[in-house]
C-alpha cells in the first residue's frame, strides 16, 4: 500500500453535504480574460480549470459583484447579479468540477472603496458618511439599502449555485464592505447596525443566514475574514476572534486571512512578500481555531507540503488555501501526495502576478509561462521536426529555453560561460530573503539535469565552436552587463559592483552609498542594511524605479523605512572620491560620505557579443537581456515562447 507523506494534508473533509477530496483549496483569485460584459472566456475558464487538474479540492473565482450599481471596487470585475452570466458560470463550473474539484464564487461588495461607482456619478456607501484617502465621498447606508444589500448577497449566492458552483464565499475581510461594518474603527453608527459588537456583526450575520435561506441546507457557506487587520486604523486580533465567535454557525468554513487591502502599510500583510516566512499568518486561523465550532482555513504564504501537513495534523487549521503557489505550480498538490516536492515549481513571492493584473488587466507568473497562457498550452502541437538547438548562456532565460527545447524533442546544447547555471541571480543566492530565488534556481536545474540536454559549462559559444557543431538553431542568452557611466571616480578602489557587493558583503564598508534606485540597488541596500550598515540611495530620478512591479515597490517601501536606509532621490552625482559621492539635488550640491561606494545604475544588453553568433545557423534568436534588460518573468516568457517557435 502507498504510504502518502502527508496523510492529514490528503484527508477529505466534509463542508456541509459538500466532500472535499483534500484540505487545500485555491483560494479566491480574481476573474480576468473576460470579454466586453465581464462574462468568463474560454482563456479564463483554462486558468481556473488548471487548478483543478493540479488536484486542488476546491477553485474559487474571486471578486464575484453582488451589486454592479452600488458595489464595484473597479470596471473589470466578474458580475454575480448579471443573469447573462449563466452560461458562461456554467461553462466554468463544468471545467472545475469535471476534474472532481469544487467550484466555489466569492460573493463581495466594496462598501466606501465602490470606486465604478463613483467614477459612474452614483452613490457610494460605507457604513457612515466619510471621504476616502483619494477624496471620494462617501454616505451612511440607510437602512432600506442595508436590506437590498442584504438582499443582493443572497441572490447572488443562489444564481451561482445555479450555475454549478459548489460554494459560495463571502468576502468579509480585507477592508471590504462587510469587514467595513464589522470594525469598531470604521463602523460608528449609533443605530442597531452598529457600535456595539453584536450591532457591527447584524449585517454580516443576516447576509449569511439569508444566503443560507436562498441556497438551502448543506450548501457550504465559507466566510474569508481577517483575523487581524494589523493596523492601528484598524481591528486586531482580540476582536477578530470576538467577531469569529459572532459568525460561528451562520457558515461552514471560516477562512482566516489578515490585514488590510486598501491600506499600504499592511498589503504585504495580506498578500506576504519575499520578506515574509512560509505560513507566515497561520497564527491569526490558529488563534481563532480554538474559539469556534466550525472548521478553519489559513491562507497566506503556504507552499511547503511539510509544513502544511503539520498545521492541519498540529489542529492549527482544517484547511490550506493557496493562491500564488498554485500558480507557480498548479499541480503542487498531485505531486506533494505522491511524494515528489523537489517536482514543485516554487513560487518567488514576488508578487509579478497581482502587480501584472493590476497595470494590465492579466495573470502572468514569474517562474511559470504557462499561466495566462493555459488554453494556447493546452492544445499546442508537437514539434515539426527535431532540431539541433545550441544555447549560449544559461541564466534564467538559457535554462527556460533548454528545459521547454527539450520537452518538444529537439537536442539541446546548452553552453554557459561560467561554472555555474543561473546567470547574474546566482550573486543573490546567500542572500535571506532571496532564498526563494535560489529555490527556483535549484529547481531549473533539476529539471535540466533530467532531460536529455547536454550542458557543457565553462564554455563560450564562439563562431568557430558554433561551425564545429553545425546547429539548426543558435539562441543567445548571453545577458548583460553593469552599466558604469563616465562619471569622474567611479573607477576608484572604494567604488563596487552590485554583483561584487553580493558575492563579497564582508568588504563592504559600514558607512555605504548605493548609485542607482532600481530594483538591483534597492534590494543589495536593503540586503547591506540587514547586515548592519548605513545605507543611502542617490538616484536621479524622483521616484524608485519598480521595473513595472508596484506592489514589490510596496513591499520595498515597507522594508527601506523599517531598516533605516535613506533616499536622495532626483540627485544627480557629480564625482565619487575615496571620502564619498558628491551630488547635486535642485541645483545644491549635497555630499554623502560613504567607505564604500557600489554602482547600480542599470544593465548594458550584450547585443553586439550577441550579433557575432547571428548567422552561425540557420535559425537564431535573441532572447532576454542581452535584446535589454528584463525581469525574471519577461526573460521565461520570451524563452518559452521562442523555443515553441522552434
Amino acid at each position: 500500500m502507498y504510504q502518502c507523506p502527508y496523510p492529514h494534508l490528503f484527508s477529505p473533509i466534509t463542508l456541509g453535504k459538500q466532500v472535499f477530496r483534500n484540505r487545500i483549496f485555491a483560494s479566491p483569485i480574481s476573474g480576468r480574460s473576460l470579454d466586453s460584459l465581464n462574462r468568463p472566456t474560454a482563456e479564463c475558464v483554462a486558468f481556473y480549470e488548471e487548478k483543478a487538474r493540479g488536484g486542488a479540492a476546491s477553485v474559487c473565482l474571486g471578486e464575484c459583484c453582488v451589486d454592479s450599481e452600488y458595489g464595484l471596487y473597479g470596471e473589470h470585475m466578474v458580475r454575480a447579479d448579471d443573469p447573462r452570466n449563466h452560461h458562461a458560470f456554467n461553462m466554468l463550473t463544468t471545467g472545475i468540477t469535471r476534474h472532481g474539484s469544487v467550484a466555489s464564487a466569492e460573493l463581495s461588495h466594496a462598501g466606501l472603496y465602490s470606486h465604478e461607482a463613483h467614477r459612474r456619478g452614483g452613490i457610494v456607501y460605507g457604513p457612515v458618511d466619510g471621504i476616502t484617502a483619494g477624496g471620494e465621498e462617501y454616505r451612511e447606508m440607510p437602512e432600506s439599502m442595508i436590506e437590498k444589500t442584504i438582499a443582493r448577497y443572497a441572490d447572488a449566492a443562489a444564481f451561482m449555485k445555479s450555475c454549478g458552483f459548489g460554494m459560495v464565499t463571502v468576502h468579509m475581510g480585507h477592508g471590504w464592505g462587510m469587514s467595513q461594518f464589522l470594525s469598531s474603527k470604521v463602523n460608528t453608527r449609533r443605530d442597531r447596525w452598529g457600535g456595539t459588537l453584536e450591532n457591527r456583526c447584524r449585517l454580516p450575520v443576516a447576509v449569511l443566514d439569508a444566503i443560507r435561506k436562498r441556497v438551502g441546507p448543506g450548501f457550504p457557506i465559507e466566510v474569508r475574514l481577517s483575523g487581524s487587520e494589523v493596523t492601528p486604523m484598524g481591528y486586531d486580533l482580540d476582536e477578530g476572534i470576538a467577531i469569529a465567535k459572532m459568525l460561528d454557525g451562520h457558515c461552514d468554513l471560516l477562512h482566516v486571512s489578515a490585514g488590510h487591502h486598501e491600506r499600504p502599510e499592511v498589503f504585504c500583510v495580506t498578500h506576504p512578500s519575499i520578506f515574509s516566512e512560509d505560513s507566515c499568518n497561520v497564527t491569526y486561523a490558529a488563534a481563532i481555531k480554538p474559539h469556534v465550532k466550525v472548521p478553519v482555513a489559513t491562507v497566506g504564504a503556504h507552499c511547503d507540503p511539510a509544513l502544511m501537513e503539520e498545521i492541519i495534523a498540529s489542529g492549527k487549521a482544517d484547511v490550506i488555501e493557496i493562491a500564488r503557489a498554485l500558480l507557480a505550480d498548479p499541480e503542487l498538490p498531485k505531486k506533494a501526495r505522491a511524494g515528489k516536492t523537489e517536482e514543485i515549481r516554487p513560487c518567488l513571492r514576488c508578487l509579478t502576478c497581482f502587480s501584472h493584473l493590476i497595470t494590465n488587466g492579466q495573470i502572468y507568473c514569474a517562474v511559470n509561462p504557462v499561466i495566462g497562457r493555459e488554453l494556447e498550452n493546452r492544445c499546442l502541437p508537437p514539434a515539426k521536426e527535431s532540431k539541433t538547438v545550441l544555447i549560449a548562456g544559461g541564466g534564467i532565460g538559457g535554462m527556460q529555453a533548454a528545459i521547454t527545447c527539450a520537452d518538444r524533442g529537439h537536442k539541446v546544447i546548452l553552453c554557459e560561460k561560467s561554472g555555474h547555471l543561473g546567470g547574474a541571480l546566482t550573486c543573490e543566492e546567500a542572500v535571506p530573503f532571496k532564498k526563494k530565488i535560489a529555490a527556483y534556481l535549484d529547481y531549473q536545474r533539476r529539471q535540466i539535469e533530467k532531460r536529455p540536454i547536454e550542458l557543457r559549462l565553462n564554455t563560450i559559444v564562439t563562431p568557430e565552436l558554433a561551425e564545429s557543431i553545425q546547429p539548426d538553431v543558435l539562441l543567445a542568452a548571453l545577458g548583460a552587463r553593469p552599466v558604469v557611466p563616465p562619471i569622474t571616480g567611479l573607477d576608484g578602489k572604494n567604488v563596487l559592483t552590485a554583483e561584487f557587493a553580493y558575492r563579497h558583503a564582508e568588504q563592504v564598508g559600514q558607512q555605504v552609498v548605493v548609485l542607482g534606485g532600481g530594483l538591483v540597488g534597492v534590494e543589495l541596500a536593503l540586503y547591506l542594511a540587514g547586515a548592519g550598515r548605513a545605507v543611502t540611495i542617490v538616484e536621479m530620478l524622483p521616484m524608485l524605479n519598480n521595473g513595472g512591479n508596484i506592489l514589490h515597490q510596496n513591499a520595498l517601501d515597507v522594508e527601506l523605512n523599517a531598516r533605516k536606509v535613506r533616499l536622495s532621490l532626483g540627485t544627480r552625482v557629480l564625482s565619487v572620491s575615496e571620502q564619498g559621492v558628491t551630488g547635486s539635488r535642485d541645483g545644491c550640491e549635497q555630499f554623502f560620505p560613504a567607505d564604500t561606494v557600489i554602482c547600480a545604475m542599470g544593465q548594458r544588453p550584450l547585443r553586439e557579443e550577441a550579433e557575432a553568433l547571428r548567422f552561425c545557423a540557420p535559425e537564431f534568436y535573441v532572447v532576454g537581456d542581452c535584446v535589454a534588460p528584463k525581469n525574471i518573468l519577461q526573460a521565461t516568457a520570451m524563452a518559452d515562447a521562442i523555443a515553441k517557435n522552434i
